[in-house]
């Protein structure tokens, strides 16, 4: 058994841990509170720019968009990946590349062309391990997701889909469900699927209703192209914002355990420390009593 110095001393230490525990447990609380005002104050302008990508990819017969293009067959794809900067959020960032290297290993096995673009440090330094192509990256964001810092990396993978150098491009991040809960998901960028420009029952019957049309100045093509770009970036944007509120919650959820279990360490080695003093205080009364009878 342990002296009584020691367990004193792991004691210590193992409080000393659990203040900090505590002290990253009510931060991410708070943070987690702002990254979700900023996810849900996200959704509205996500939404009404989905709805006018969604008018426009039909009101405009003469021109469609790249973006809206599907491509014939599928050799190259480009992979963007959303991880946190930091880590001590349980198995977010690795639940999240496991589903990205899992899927990597299915299209390598069909011989198709990969190229990544890592959004947050964890998931570039996974790729860099994994030595996967990485084209471009941006980390350091910080709290606040800014498009500033985002649109450089995120215009080579846009561009590479408009020059052709990719036939598709992927998104995998984390999903806020609700603050126990969060989901790793893949979803396609590019082209844009059925459901990601599809109008709502409502709206379809606004249209009818309404008879929308646009008119373009000076023509239908470069403001169809800022839109659809836009549109995408408000995507990336949205899927960044979902993630950074699944990381701040999961960290919330991890140091709580691990104050709760620094707790449970606490006891059983308060329980240890008073055994060993027990028994240290009976060892000495029977030496009392073993010198008492001698004499």
């Amino acid at each position: 058994m342990a002296g009584s110095r020691e367990v004193r001393t792991k004691i210590k230490s193992v409080k000393n841990t659990q203040k900090i525990t505590r002290a990253m447990e009510m931060v991410a609380a708070s943070k987690m509170r702002k990254a979700q005002d900023r996810m849900k104050k996200a959704r509205p302008y996500g939404e009404k720019i989905r709805n006018v990508a969604a008018h426009m990819s039909r009101a405009n017969t003469e021109y469609r968009h790249p973006f809206l293009i599907e491509r014939d067959t599928v050799k190259r794809i480009g992979i963007i990946v959303v991880t946190s900067d930091k880590g001590l959020c349980g198995g977010l960032n690795t639940n999240v590349l496991r589903k990205v290297l899992g899927q990597m290993k299915t299209w390598e096995s069909e011989e198709e062309q990969l190229e990544i673009c890592c959004i947050g440090n964890k998931g570039l330094g996974f790729m860099n391990r994994v030595k996967a192509n990485v084209i471009s990256h941006v980390v350091g964001l910080g709290d606040r997701p800014d498009m500033e810092k985002l649109i450089g990396a995120v215009k080579i993978v846009l561009d590479g889909y408009t020059e052709d150098r990719f036939d598709r491009v992927y998104i995998f991040y984390n999903r806020f469900i609700n603050t126990m809960k969060q989901e790793p998901v893949m979803e396609q960028l590019l082209p844009l699927t059925d459901e990601r420009v599809q109008s709502t029952e409502a709206e379809e019957q606004e249209q009818k209703r309404t008879g929308w049309d646009y008119i373009y100045e000076p023509e239908a093509k470069p403001v169809i192209d800022d839109i659809m770009v836009r549109y995408v970036e408000a995507l990336i944007y949205q899927a960044l914002a979902e993630n950074m509120a699944s990381e701040q919650s999961a960290r919330m959820v991890a140091m709580k355990a691990a104050s709760d279990n620094a707790g449970s360490v606490i006891d059983e080695l308060t329980l240890i420390y008073n055994k060993s003093r027990q028994a240290a205080i009976t060892k000495e009364l029977s030496e009392i009593v073993g010198g008492a009878a001698a004499v």
